[in-house]
């Protein structure tokens, strides 16, 4: 059954597709032999991630560019990291309302990923999701990251080209800053420049970008757009596809590739610990008691993780 579903994702069925994501997402028992077998067939996609303070409208330029991309006959893919409540689960954007035009495409695949409050997996089955969609056959994939938390950065740097979105005159700039985005952006998009302070902004994130040391890498392009009256969206794809090609002439274009492998066995390597050392027998009870006394500080917390790993 296992091979007869990836035969089915090669084959680019988006059923098979919607599964396979399920089970990475889940983590069942068989998702690693899955991904095995769907590894040894990525590589051939293009991976934009699309990262940005809240509000920036990444949303719409995703939309804008999906169809920019289709109009082109390429299939697309998106996959849209959603923050997620650690409550109760799902995804709180649930099913991106705003590409519904797109959802309706067969060319076009849609899906949310939410932390679900599991092994702190998301960034992990967020990269998986990319190389089950690359196996399929999709020519451009693209990842949408909500804020600029740690997760959102490492995904974003697992892609081909990360676009940074930013508005004028939210001053988001110098918070993207100190998030240390400006290092991961190859491409940086001043979305909603029909408003004011868009050249300030433009100029600000010049002055910024001298400062930022990247050695040979060249400066990144800064591309203005208004996403939701589709301006910009064409030079926003040269600009994409101009870095991707600069990529892949430069020197530092092998070390890149390795340490997003580095960082995928890592994070692997942590989930894989964390789950076996969780899935003792009587780990859960543990657990539970450890956490009632930690909370009513009886111990401290180092002294629990110390216990758990003897």
């Amino acid at each position: 059954m296992k091979d007869s579903l990836a035969d089915r994702i090669f084959a680019g069925d988006a059923n098979a597709v919607a599964r396979a994501i399920s089970k990475v997402e889940d983590g069942t028992s068989d998702a690693a032999d899955l991904m095995k077998q769907v590894f040894s067939r990525t590589g051939r996609a293009l991976i934009v991630g699309i990262t940005g303070a809240p509000g920036a409208g990444k949303s719409s330029l995703v939309d804008k560019l999906a169809a920019h991309y289709r109009s082109k006959g390429e299939r697309v893919g998106i996959i849209a990291v959603d923050p997620s409540s650690p409550f109760s689960g799902g995804a709180i954007l649930g099913d991106r309302i705003r590409m519904q035009t797109l959802s309706l495409d067969k060319g076009v695949f849609i899906r949310s990923m939410a932390t679900r409050g599991n092994l702190g997996g998301l960034a992990r089955a967020s990269v998986e999701a990319v190389a089950i969609l690359d196996a399929a056959g999709f020519d451009k994939i693209i990842v949408e990251t909500v804020g600029v938390g740690q997760d959102e950065i490492e995904i974003a740097k697992t892609a081909d080209v990360c676009v940074v979105v930013l508005v004028p005159g939210m001053g988001d700039d110098v918070q993207t800053m100190k998030a240390g985005i400006m290092e991961i952006g190859d491409v940086l998009v001043i979305n909603k420049a029909d408003r004011d302070g868009v050249l300030r902004t433009e100029k600000e994130l010049e002055a910024l970008l001298t400062l930022s040391a990247r050695g040979d890498e060249g400066q990144p392009p800064i591309v203005k757009t208004v996403a939701i009256e589709n301006k910009g969206i064409e030079e926003l794809a040269v600009a994409i596809q101009e870095s991707r090609e600069f990529q892949r002439n430069a020197p530092a274009s092998h070390d890149r590739c390795k340490a997003i492998a580095r960082w995928r066995i890592l994070e692997l390597l942590r989930e894989r610990l964390l789950a076996e050392t969780l899935n003792g027998d009587s780990t859960a009870a543990k657990l539970d008691q450890m956490a009632a006394e930690v909370a009513s500080k009886q111990r401290d917390p180092y002294s629990a993780v110390e216990e758990l790993l003897k």
